[in-house]
């Protein structure tokens, strides 16, 4: 048994690590003065041995190193010139012999007076901060090379207030001191430092408060903007001018207390107002923000596999683009939209119904019916049926908003366009403009954008046609169309100024935009294969519908799609992709890496590609895209297409030259909203634009005039026995003499199932004259017949060609009352007998 002054002996179960805490327990209760001397001397012992623990987990000095040679990425156009600098920040770097010296005294007195006394570290100053701190009275004492450390390593150091991150910012302090001076401390710190309102560093901070460079700075702006660093918001000139004015003069009184500014001066300057000339600094977007867009993903991608850093290394990136052609484009672009917003805000005026309740007819008018389908998609009005109101509630009170209803009515009413001009031999994209304005406006209409390009997408259709054997002068009927779709219904396109009745051969369906024509030759073509032909020759990232309908070009694709597709006609049928850069270098200029154009893909033969050239030389020369010679006086050997969709939503124009290939498009964000009736047509609208800018490439010598595409001139223009008569007709409509499209289409898009259903699939043939007899009605009793019955169709084959009969028995079909024979004359897909 125990008595109270018996000690039991250790327990050999007991830990040494729980000795050791009752150990330091006994001697907390019980202190003796040789404890506390061991206690404050492993206090110290115990902070350093934690310093060291922390040192691996601050920059090293190979990072400072990088750090201060750091260069940012450039990129250059194909001239030599800059387009852009890849900068972590909005800033703008200067030396510090560009810097007024007022900012350097006022940094030194105001932020580190012992500056260049210390080494990183300002013991005393830390001393008299954390005592200072212990009474409550929160004081700073970070040197400027500690704050510079938390500017450069944030994300390592931290800005927390913890003893860690005093650790390392310490730590890190004295590192910078081992490798800057004294002067490129300063210089780094005051063009890192951040000043709001997006504006990092000296310069951009003297631009954006000021309107001045930092060389610039008088002493009274450059004490009221080191006056900020304490607290950037709190002593913001712009919302807090009463404490930034009490802040400067506080900056003024300790440059005159450390030598900095004479004392007889200070009175007057304490008493003078703060005069800011606040402007927000924009980054430098250059000349081609979208492509630059694409180019910024493109080379951090690249840099992320070659271990190289795009804000550091100092990269040279030399692109495809022309300066020269891009600020041609940049103009061109915004001439043509600054007149059709002018159009447009006179089309959508109050006054022509955007608010008007009625219509024609006492009927709600359409832009009204639309105006309210847009107020029903803003957030502004299902926040209203969120919180509980009716339909009608929220309705009326949203429209009811005149401010709203106006920046409704501006945003969904702002015309947009795209650009773009690429090299047809290589694929060097030569100017890119994704948008009006690319601070209004980030989203590419050049890659991004997926529109209907409607005949624009004609060619396909044609050139499927000549691959398959089809020649620019086999005749079809210019009448009324009923395509029967094998599920009782018909497909019923037509033209805006109605059929001519006369026959009318390929090259003139394609010249003057015919739908009827084209809608036939799709017909017996097929959908699949003039899908086909549009991948091959560059439309390869958007999905094609395969029915009839795409041969008006209803399947969205893309600005860049199109451009690349022409551009593969130009090249003899070879498609070569699109390229943006042609070697990256090092801040030496040693070649990292070179580019050079893809190797060309054949997408169709060169015989049927150069046949499909020299129609559209036809429409620039007399079809819909005439303005061309006649508006621009642009003489060269050209070729190219107009297109317009469906109630005039979109504006397309492509145009070739053996040298370029360049494409433009027109039409609203939110394809509700249409252009104009009178100016919203494809020739109107997006022509111009084009025009615009080859007039202005050709008057630069930029581009040849004498250059001539490898295509014979005249090899489409083969004359047929009709070909004066429809002439004469074609002359005398109006819309084709003002370039007028017709419109894109009557009726929905077909499902897929009924593009192959009811489509009448000659055997290939070679043919030149086609003979159309009148229709005769059918009854609808009588059985199909091996021949065509009458009014069916008789091929004569030239008599020159011995090898072939003169005449062939097409397979029994049974015709559709309302259906003109006339198109089977056309070839069919291989395999059928």
């Amino acid at each position: 048994m125990n008595t109270p002054t018996d000690t039991p002996a250790a327990s050999p179960s007991i830990s040494p690590m729980r000795r050791f805490g009752a150990a330091l327990a006994l001697a907390a209760r019980h202190p003796t003065l040789r404890g506390l001397a061991w206690g404050l001397l492993a206090v110290p012992v115990v902070l350093l041995l934690y310093a060291l623990a922390l040192i691996p987990f601050t920059p090293s000095i190979d990072d400072l190193r990088k750090t201060k040679s750091a260069k940012a990425s450039v990129v250059l156009s194909a001239d030599g010139q800059e387009l852009a600098v890849f900068e972590r920040a909005n800033r703008d770097w200067v030396k510090l012999e560009d810097i007024s010296p007022h900012v350097k005294n006022a940094l030194v007195a105001t932020e580190d007076a012992r500056f260049y006394s210390h080494r990183g570290l300002d013991l005393k100053r830390t001393l008299s901060a954390a005592a200072n701190t212990l009474q409550g009275k929160v004081q700073g004492g970070s040197t400027i090379t500690q704050q510079l450390a938390r500017n450069l390593y944030p994300a390592e150091i931290g800005r927390s207030r913890t003893m860690t991150r005093k650790i390392k910012e310490a730590i890190t302090s004295l590192k910078i001191e081992a490798v800057y001076s004294k002067d490129e401390i300063l210089e780094t710190y005051l063009n890192t430092v951040p000043f709001l309102y997006n504006a990092y560093g000296i310069e951009m901070a003297a631009r954006t408060y000021f309107d001045k460079t930092a060389d610039k700075l008088d002493v009274l702006q450059s004490a009221t903007l080191i006056g900020m660093l304490k607290g950037t918001s709190y002593y913001n000139p712009v919302l807090n001018p009463e404490r930034a004015l009490q802040r400067r003069n506080t900056v003024l009184g300790r440059m005159v207390r450390h030598q900095k500014l004479p004392a007889e001066q200070l009175a007057a300057l304490q008493n003078m107002p703060l005069q800011v000339d606040f402007a927000r600094q924009p980054p430098e977007l250059g000349p081609a923000p979208h492509f630059m867009q694409q180019m910024r993903r493109w080379l951090i991608e690249w840099a992320d596999r070659n271990e190289y850093n795009i804000f550091a290394d100092g990269l040279v990136v030399h692109t495809t683009i022309d300066s020269r052609l891009q600020a041609m484009a940049n103009e061109a672009v915004t001439r043509q939209a600054d007149k059709l917003q002018d159009l447009s805000d006179a089309d959508w005026a109050h006054k022509s119904g955007w608010t008007e309740a009625k219509g024609k007819g006492g009927k709600p008018g359409k832009k009204r019916e639309l105006m309210l389908a847009l107020v029903l998609d803003t957030p502004e009005y299902k926040a209203a049926r969120a919180a509980g109101q009716t339909e009608e509630e929220a309705l009326k009170r949203t429209a009811g908003d005149t401010a709203f209803m106006e920046k409704l009515r501006e945003d969904k009413t702002r015309l947009q366009a795209g650009f773009l001009a690429l090299n047809p031999g290589n694929g060097h994209v030569l100017a890119w403009v994704g948008s009006r304005d690319f601070t209004l406006d980030q989203y590419d209409h050049v890659a991004q954008a997926r529109r209907q390009p409607g005949s624009t997408f004609k060619p396909f259709v044609y050139g499927a046609a000549f691959e398959n054997g089809s020649r620019p002068y086999d005749p079809f009927m210019d009448q009324a169309v009923d395509i029967p779709l094998g599920d009782g219904t018909f497909w019923r396109p037509s033209d805006g100024g109605g059929p001519s009745g006369a026959p009318m051969t390929l090259r003139e369906g394609l010249v003057y935009s015919k739908n009827t024509i084209t809608a036939q030759v799709m017909q017996v073509v097929g959908p699949a294969r003039v899908a086909r032909l549009a991948h091959s020759l560059g439309v390869r990232q958007s999905k094609l519908d395969e029915v009839l309908s795409l041969a008006l070009g209803t399947s969205p694709v893309t600005l860049k799609e199109m451009v690349a597709s022409y551009g593969s006609l130009v090249n003899d049928g070879r498609y070569v992709a699109p390229m943006m850069v042609t070697r990256v270098e090092d801040r030496n200029g040693a070649v990292l890496e070179a580019f050079e154009p893809a190797i060309a893909e054949a997408a169709m033969s060169t015989q049927a590609a150069n046949m499909l050239v020299d129609v559209m030389r036809g429409v620039i020369d007399q079809g819909t895209g005439a303005g061309i010679r006649s508006r621009y006086g642009i003489r060269a050997d050209v070729a190219g297409k107009t297109g317009t969709t469906q109630d005039n939503t979109d504006g397309w124009f492509i145009l070739m030259h053996p040298q370029l290939v360049a494409g433009a498009w027109t039409g609203f964000n939110d394809n509700r909203v249409t252009l104009g009736e009178r100016w919203g047509q494809g020739a109107q609208s997006a022509l111009p634009v084009v025009g615009d800018f080859f007039q202005q490439a050709f008057k630069a010598k930029l581009l040849d005039t004498r250059a001539r595409f490898s295509a014979p001139a005249g090899i489409s223009t083969v004359p047929a026995p009709f070909a004066d008569q429809n002439a004469a007709l074609l002359a005398a409509d109006p819309q084709l003499q003002a370039g007028v499209e017709p419109p894109q289409l009557v009726g929905a898009a077909l499902p897929a199932a009924a593009a192959s259903a009811g489509v009448l699939s000659p055997p290939p043939i070679k043919y030149v004259n086609i003979q159309i007899h009148p229709a005769q009605a059918t009854q609808p009793q009588a059985q199909p017949q091996r021949d065509w019955p009458a009014g069916g169709v008789r091929i004569d084959l030239p008599p020159a060609d011995p090898g072939l009969p003169k005449r062939v028995d097409l397979p029994a079909v049974e015709p559709q009352p309302s259906f003109p024979l006339s198109e089977v004359a056309a070839p069919a897909a291989p395999g059928n007998p």
